[in-house]
């Protein structure tokens, strides 16, 4: 594992805040409507439920916009969590012109039971791209169950492992699996565009981490959490495999494979609770 993973990690997302926040990126203007909420938590609404009455924390919140959107469904609390100082002045501004009562707090993940105190949620929220950049599953799940209540529940829908194994695709249309399924020492690679926006990354490397299901499942149970349900999906709210991809016909903001998109799940839907 590379011993700075985490100071090249907050350099490459500190560069994206511009990015995301500049021409085509993230529609921080669409919060305006005081009903809207974002993509990413319109899929996952069915699952998710309402929120009222609940003490709710966001890990990795980057922007803000999907945790304006969860306090949007009802939460007695909402709590955002990121370790760029720079996405938090966004999200803190997005919060104040949306009418949202959302307290972010920066911070490693790894620390949020210290920073913002254990057993003291309802819900633990995380969403697309976010275990992904860290390297010990372990002892994620350990700072989720340590943020619990008991009977309280973590929900996350997260880029599937199956889909980080595999490369861009051939000219003849075939995936082919190229990187680490289960954990390992992480990967660094380079990415001068992001995931949204048009900008240039001035920070493009960065160190990612896979995870297997089985790793994830088995992580969640030995912290005191019973996994309750695992949904797996066809689709992802980026684009992970260019020109193999299009836009989802059945879901706004996702996307698809052209062509045999039996073959692959996206991403997936976990949800457990602490016992």
């Amino acid at each position: 594992m590379s011993e700075n993973w985490r100071d090249v990690n907050l350099a490459n997302w500190e560069s994206r805040v511009a990015v995301h926040t500049g021409p085509a990126g993230y529609d921080l203007s669409a919060f305006e409507d005081p009903d809207h909420i974002s993509d990413v938590v319109r899929y996952d609404r069915p699952r998710l439920g309402r929120l009222d009455g609940l003490d709710v924390v966001h890990l990795q919140c980057h922007l803000g916009t999907d945790t304006v959107s969860l306090a949007r469904l009802g939460a007695r609390s909402t709590t955002g969590l990121d370790f760029s100082p720079s996405a938090l002045k966004e999200a803190r501004a997005l919060a104040a012109r949306a009418g949202g009562d959302v307290t972010f707090v920066e911070g490693d993940v790894y620390d949020a039971v210290g920073l913002l105190g254990g057993a003291r949620f309802d819900l633990v929220y995380t969403g697309i791209g976010a275990i992904c950049w860290l390297p010990d599953i372990r002892r994620w799940a350990d700072v989720v169950a340590g943020l619990l209540r008991p009977g309280g529940r973590l929900f996350m829908r997260e880029g599937h492992p199956m889909l980080s194994t595999i490369s861009d695709p051939r000219a003849d249309g075939l995936l082919v699996v190229e990187y680490p399924y289960f954990e390992s020492a992480g990967v660094t690679f380079h990415e001068e565009t992001s995931y949204s926006g048009s900008g240039t990354l001035t920070s493009p490397e960065a160190v990612g981490f896979s995870h297997g299901l089985g790793e994830i499942f088995t992580a969640l149970q030995q912290a005191g959490l019973r996994v309750t349900g695992l949904e797996e999906h066809r689709e992802a709210p980026w684009n992970p495999l260019g020109d193999a991809v299009e836009p989802s016909p059945d879901h706004p903001g996702e996307y698809v494979l052209k062509e045999g998109r039996d073959r692959l799940p996206f991403t997936f839907t976990l949800q457990a609770v602490k016992t």
